[in-house]
């Protein structure tokens, strides 16, 4: 039985890695897409700023499965190497997304105060 379920979890493990970096993939493209157009228009619909924070936002989130993939593969009979392992990964991982997530919260209040500022006009 706990073969089977060291086999699950792999399975499950490597299907919500390969889902983290589709995300990453996908988003790349719309950010790289959302670049060059920003660059040729005049009038910018979408400004730099909100490319990084929708690209940020789903960088955070492929952190986020990444991390439970990991957790995954430690659930099912874990060694203490591998504890102090995930251990180590979730604190890394933890600490890019607290980052992260502030350089966000930072850029939509810029943002915000931009279009503030350009809708009293």
């Amino acid at each position: 039985m706990e073969e089977f379920a060291k086999k699950t979890a792999f399975y499950l493990s490597s299907v919500v890695e390969i889902v983290a970096a589709g995300v990453i993939a996908m988003v790349l493209a719309q950010f790289i897409w959302g670049y060059i157009i920003t660059l040729f228009k005049k009038k910018q619909s979408l400004t730099n700023g909100r490319l990084r924070v929708q690209f940020g936002t789903a960088l955070a989130l492929a952190l986020e499965l990444l991390l439970a993939a990991d957790i995954l593969i430690t659930a099912v009979a874990p060694s203490w190497e591998d504890i102090g392992k995930l251990a180590s990964i979730a604190a890394i991982r933890t600490a890019l997304n607290f980052f992260l997530e502030k350089e966000l919260q930072q850029t939509e209040k810029r943002e915000s105060g931009k279009e503030t500022v350009a809708n009293s006009r």
